[in-house]
């Protein structure tokens, strides 16, 4: 099957399983009090991957970005639901999901690659750019200086975003 390259993401969103998947994740969120995990979550991540791929002349693609943006927390209604790791779960569910929109084995394994390294505190600049971008916008998305539940969030102190960043 081929697929226009600018339709790939929009294949993404509407797959049934990242529906499924997103819907649970919604469910399971509802009454979360701190960060939630919403399409406005996985746009800001990419875009703030965009941004530095630009600034570092990286070359990687929009559409690269933009799946491991989409996919990244896509797992976490089965952290919820079944004690998976949601980093685990999202490499698994994004390893069905990309090929059937059209993205190549390589393309596949470097977002599940990247999707599998969002968590940790590593350096990500091993294992290439879309791995490292994806950690540091996924931490620099977060408003925690807005946030009104910041004094009950289990962030460490380090780790909120208490200044605003250009």
């Amino acid at each position: 099957m081929s697929f226009q390259k600018d339709d790939r993401i929009n294949r993404i969103w509407t797959h049934p399983v990242y529906q499924q998947q997103y819907q649970l994740l919604q469910e399971c969120e509802k009454t979360r009090e701190f960060c939630g995990h919403s399409l406005e979550h996985f746009l800001s991540v990419g875009r703030l991957m965009w941004i530095y791929n630009l600034e570092e002349q990286s070359g990687l693609s929009k559409e690269l970005i933009y799946a491991a943006a989409l996919l990244h927390d896509i797992g976490r209604g089965l952290q919820y639901t079944q004690g998976i790791p949601h980093d685990e779960a999202g490499v698994s569910l994004a390893g069905r999901i990309l090929p059937e929109c059209g993205f190549s084995q390589q393309e596949t394994d470097s977002v599940c690659a990247a999707i599998g390294e969002h968590r940790g505190s590593g350096d990500r600049r091993r294992e290439g750019e879309l791995a490292a971008y994806l950690y540091k916008a996924d931490k620099a998305c977060r408003s925690c200086l807005a946030c009104p539940a910041e004094k009950q969030c289990n962030w460490s102190s380090e780790k909120k975003n208490m200044f605003l960043k250009d």
